[in-house]
This record gives structure tokens, C-alpha cells and sequence, in this order.
């Protein structure tokens, strides 16, 4: 089987980082890259950089259906475009918030999720109504730590792991959630410092996809998700119509 891993936002070191965590769960047999959107913001961190995401990502999903891959990994924690991209997709597509959440839901009565910036968490709490996630998540926590400097603030894993810390105490979680894909080499490490399991949507959604595709089950191709109908486009997005 071949899954693609698909980072929304056009950094590559961070698909790098996303790709390493994604080969880290699947099984032999399976064929998995990842691929950084070719148009787009450097990082997801609004409504706008959302929007503005999801013309990407469906570029690398329609690259993928011609590519013969079988399923798909989103990963941004807002989920961008995932309906369109289930649309776009005959295997399935998973987003890791998504996974993770209902990953976490298996571990303990309730989870907390502990992401980037404050701005992000009613997004973040959108997603868990969305999800039917409310009887679960217990909160939703930010370190102020922007995508970028994940990677770049010296502070970032002490920060991060003092979220997750304040997380568990305040809310009583049985279990963390992280709230973006650039946190998801930092799992076993916060896990092991936290005292409770900690979910990185990357690997989460990784392992969905590999199993829905392991049980022969496919996107649904009728109603809602059937093929988008044939129309012209104009101006930048001429290119997805027909």
C-alpha cells in the first residue's frame, strides 16, 4: 500500500520532521512519503493561513490519486480542507487532529490538548464538537510558542512540556493530545515526563489509514463525498477545473 503524509504548509523541515514520525509506526509492505504543499503559507496558525492552505493541499491530493496512492495523512492540527480533500480522494484521508482525539479517547475518561498560540484554540475547540469529542476533551491549553519556533526557541520543550504538566493538573486528563504537527517528535519524550500518555497525531493518523486500507475499506463515493462535479475554474485556480 502507499500512503502519502501531506504537510499543509510549505516549510520543509518541519514535512521532514513529520515524515520521520510517520515511518516510525508503519508496517513492512507499506510505501509512506511526505510531500510540503507547493503553494501557501510557511505555517497555519488562522482562519486565513487555513483557507489560503487548502488550494495546496488539493494539488498534492490530485498529484497523489494520479501517483496511485492509497491513502492520505493531513497534517496540520486545524484540519484544513479535509472535507474537500475527501472529495478529491477515492482511499481515505485522515486528519491528525482527528486521530488523535479519538486516539486519546481510548486512553482514559478525558484528554487535554496542549497546542501553539492562544488564537488557535477555538479552532482547536471546533474541532472537538466537530468530532463529537466534548464528552472527552477536558481542555484546551496554549504555550504561546508560534509553529515556527518549535524548531528554533531553546525554550520550546521545557515550555511545551510545562503546558502539558499545567494541562494534566488543571483539568484532570488521563491523557495529552498535542495540538500540532510540528510538536510530534516531542511525544515519547513528554510522555515520559508528564506521567500520562501523550498522542501525536501524525503517528495516530498514520496507523488509521494503514488499517482502513489493510480492511479494503475506501472513502464512501456516493451523497456528500461522491467526486466533485466537473466545472471550469478561473484566474489561479484555472488549473483545478475541467
Amino acid at each position: 500500500m502507499r500512503i502519502r503524509v501531506i504537510n499543509p504548509n510549505t516549510t520543509r523541515s518541519m514535512t521532514d520532521t513529520i515524515e520521520e514520525c510517520a515511518r516510525g509506526v508503519v508496517g513492512p509492505g507499506t510505501l509512506l512519503d511526505a510531500v510540503t504543499s507547493e503553494m501557501g503559507p510557511a505555517s497555519i496558525e488562522s482562519h486565513y493561513d487555513e483557507a489560503l492552505s487548502v488550494p495546496g493541499l488539493l494539488a498534492a491530493i490530485r498529484r497523489g490519486e494520479a501517483e496511485g496512492v492509497d491513502g492520505y495523512v493531513l497534517a496540520c492540527f486545524g484540519d484544513p480542507g479535509l472535507d474537500a480533500a475527501r472529495e478529491a480522494a477515492g482511499g481515505p484521508v485522515i486528519g491528525i487532529a482527528e486521530a488523535a482525539m479519538h486516539t486519546a479517547s481510548h486512553l482514559g475518561r478525558g484528554f487535554s490538548v496542549v497546542t501553539t498560540l492562544g488564537r488557535t484554540v477555538g479552532r482547536a475547540a471546533d474541532l472537538v464538537e466537530g468530532y463529537g469529542m466534548q464528552r472527552f476533551c477536558r481542555g484546551i491549553h496554549a504555550c504561546e510558542i508560534p509553529v515556527l519556533a518549535l524548531d528554533s526557541d531553546p525554550d520550546a520543550r521545557k515550555i511545551i512540556t510545562e503546558a502539558c504538566r499545567e494541562a494534566v493538573a488543571a483539568d484532570g486528563a488521563d491523557a495529552i493530545v498535542l495540538g500540532c504537527a510540528g510538536m510530534a517528535e516531542l511525544c515519547a519524550y513528554l510522555g515520559a515526563e508528564v506521567g500520562v500518555p501523550v498522542v501525536d497525531g501524525v503517528a495516530a493518523a498514520t496507523l488509521t489509514v494503514q488499517s482502513l486500507i489493510t480492511l479494503g475499506l475506501r472513502k464512501s463515493g456516493r451523497g456528500e463525498f461522491a467526486t466533485p462535479p466537473p466545472k471550469p475554474y478561473t484566474g489561479p485556480l484555472r488549473s483545478f477545473g475541467s
